[in-house]
């Protein structure tokens, strides 16, 4: 698919801190394909046009459960029965479901993190269970609030209601007093270092309902979604770590039709409320590049093919109104990106380098 993704790999992105990560990468006709020598040996190669991969090939290599955790019947079976999933965590590693999760150390594990993920209208709780490690010693055990990668974050900090060392829960630091810790979004993450084999924790991980869901990243290339913000000031983030075609279908703001492409003195600049959409290649909404604006409220149909590894659908509110949209999309195909249709814009993409 020649040009239907047109930023370059950007694996070194992507890699553990470790200076024993050497990167080779080439392009072929589907995708961005990299690979690189990993700690111990082995060599893991993946599509990384959405850091997804990084997570979803290291599980995949294991040969053990899908990252996303799609659940067999067997599964299905014994959740609905009331039972709690139980498994064993890797060093990097990925979870969509509720359950108990316990990782305990084979050898020392320096650079370590699991990603959490629910449903756009979940909240995700984890509790401490069980922590057997050194922290005198170097070792840690951190919360945090959203995802964080090679210090791009999602929440943004512009779009997060904690500032950043307040969206860290550090084992270490608050012990029994803090057992248990939810996130903000439909979002967490842990990282953890274990120096000494043996040593480890277990955690539960728990979903709870969110009235009105603000910041999300997506667990799909598609999907429909609406966006709620009543009466408050605070900025909202949809993430689609794929390049999509995006149609808002409805949009109220309280304030007369209009659509408008971003230029250096235009926009909505001094509009309270409004919608924009970005375009990039990281995790950061505040580092992607504006595409779009829409100051005002419409119903109809308004649709942008985006070929960016990451989309973003943005809605910032200024707290006068209750400001809604309803939006859906799903991955562009090669014949789309060769087909304008009617009452779209241009696909572009800017690289973030």
């Amino acid at each position: 698919m020649p040009g239907l993704f047109p930023l370059s790999c950007r694996l070194a992105a992507f890699c553990p801190s470790s200076s024993s990560c050497t990167v080779s990468w080439r392009r072929d006709v589907t995708c961005c394909a990299c690979s690189w020598e990993v700690q111990g040996g082995g060599c893991i190669s993946l599509c990384p046009r959405f850091f997804f991969a990084l997570i979803f090939h290291q599980v995949r290599d294991a040969g053990e459960d899908d990252p996303f955790l799609l659940l067999s019947e067997d599964l299905k079976r014994e959740l609905s029965a009331g039972q709690i999933y139980r498994r064993s965590l890797r060093c990097i590693d990925m979870l969509s479901t509720e359950g108990q999760f316990t990782f305990t150390a084979d050898q020392p594990q320096l650079h370590c993190a699991t990603f959490f993920i629910g449903e756009p209208e979940e909240l995700i709780t984890i509790h401490y269970d069980f922590v057997n490690i050194d922290c005198r010693g170097g070792d840690f055990l951190k919360v945090f609030d959203g995802w964080i990668l090679k210090g791009e974050k999602f929440p943004s900090s512009l779009d997060h209601p904690l500032t950043t060392s307040q969206r860290y829960v550090d084992f270490c630091e608050s012990g029994d007093v803090q057992r248990s810790i939810r996130s903000s979004q439909n979002v967490a993450m842990i990282f953890f270092r274990i120096q000494q084999a043996g040593n480890g924790f277990t955690v539960t991980v728990k979903k709870n309902s969110n009235l009105f869901p603000c910041n999300v990243i997506s667990q799909t290339p598609s999907g429909r979604f609406t966006m709620v913000i009543p009466h408050q000031h605070r900025n909202c983030s949809f993430s689609i770590i794929y390049p999509v075609v995006i149609k808002i279908s409805d949009l109220i703001l309280g304030h007369l039709n209009g659509l408008f492409l971003k230029k250096p003195s235009a926009g909505c600049a001094g509009v309270g409320d409004f919608v924009e959409l970005l375009g990039g290649a990281g995790l950061d909404p505040s580092k992607m590049f504006p595409l779009a604006d829409l100051c005002h409220s419409f119903h109809g149909s308004a649709q942008m093919k985006i070929g960016c590894d990451n989309t973003v659908l943005r809605m910032v509110s200024s707290g006068k109104h209750i400001n809604r949209v309803t939006f859906e999309y799903h991955q562009l195909d090669l014949q789309e990106t060769e087909t304008r249709k009617e009452n779209s814009i241009e696909e572009f993409c800017f690289p973030s380098i």
